[in-house]
């Protein structure tokens, strides 16, 4: 595990945005910087920006290399069943990709019953709904009890300050967002994602719950067709638990284990705030945990040590870019 120190040193200088104004045009996530470059290519940096609740909420140390690091590890490793954008990572916080259309949906897995936000499906299922994004669900399931099985949750991608919304396929099919033959392939996509991140996850000691995936169409000189874009996996896309902790704890009705950013939001809930109104500042002790869970994520799932670079961010990426020609 990374010591405190580290964390403490990386708390001095959040990679809270970056400056790269000659490489082009510029776009900017709420998580991550682009620029899209004349060649095709773009570049993504991942800040320690952490949202949540469709909200940019501050900077939590070193996550934005564990973020770029794991993904970079997940796109590896799941290529086979889905192809990916990424062509390689020139720094700990930089991806330099191909230029992708995105897709207008994020397409959303789930394989438990739980979440806090008011998009989440037990949010729904406590208010009495039986069907989410069109799947139907059981009656007597308690939070947190595993689903019968994983289904796809589409949500629109709402502008920059608005909220996403969770639909199902045939809705955003039925409403010109998507065609039927694009959604039936992200989600076959996703499914088979979900399926080798719970197969690895369960490998090491993990359940991977839930997460959302993004995708893109490549360029017609490239082919055209849909790939995986941003993030695979992640501590910011995904929910893990610890599974050898899971049965003992859900059955005294307790949250179960997580490292992913649930204890943002829990934090940030048990603050009174669930997404609208004044952000509570986040406390540099609540910033080194989620930091400190953020490195846990990344060791425990690829299994080996993070190492944290404490160099200034700003020069750092600058000279990783120039060393590959940009």
């Amino acid at each position: 595990m990374i010591d405190d120190a580290t964390l403490r040193a990386a708390l001095a200088h959040p990679l809270e945005s970056v400056s790269l104004p000659r490489l082009g045009r510029f776009y900017g996530g709420k998580v991550r910087d682009n620029w899209s470059l004349p060649d095709g290519r773009r570049v993504l940096v991942t800040t320690d920006r952490i949202s949540a609740f469709d909200r940019v909420l501050g900077t939590i140390p070193l996550k934005g290399q564990v973020l770029s690091q794991l993904s970079a590890f997940w796109f590896e490793r799941t290529a086979d069943v889905a192809p990916h954008h990424l062509i390689a990572s020139p720094d700990p916080n930089v991806a330099l990709a191909w230029e992708c259309a995105p897709l207008p949906v994020e397409v959303v897995v789930r394989s438990y019953l739980t979440g806090v936000t008011s998009t989440s499906v037990w949010t729904a299922y406590a208010r009495g709904e039986r069907s989410f994004c069109g799947h139907p669900l059981p009656d007597g399931l308690r939070k947190n009890d595993p689903l019968p099985r994983a289904i796809v949750t589409p949500s629109t991608k709402a502008p920059k300050g608005g909220h996403d919304v969770s639909v199902s396929a045939d809705e955003l099919v039925r409403d010109g967002v998507i065609s039927a033959a694009d959604m039936a392939q992200v989600s076959a996509m996703a499914l088979a994602l979900f399926a080798r991140g719970q197969e690895w996850c369960a490998q090491r000691g993990l359940i991977l719950v839930d997460t959302k995936y993004e995708f893109g169409r490549m360029p017609a000189e490239r082919g055209g067709g849909i790939v995986v874009i941003d993030e695979v996996h992640t501590p910011d896309s995904s929910r893990f638990w610890f599974a050898e902790s899971y049965v003992e704890r859900h059955a005294r009705s307790e949250e179960p284990e997580s490292f992913d950013k649930e204890y943002v939001r829990r934090w940030l809930a048990a603050q009174g705030f669930t997404g609208d109104g004044e952000i509570p500042p986040l406390t540099d002790e609540v910033r080194l945990e989620a930091a400190r869970r953020y490195v846990e994520a990344f060791e425990r799932i690829t299994g080996r040590p993070f190492v944290a670079d404490l160099r200034p961010p700003q020069a750092r990426i600058e000279a990783a870019l120039a060393a590959v020609g940009l």
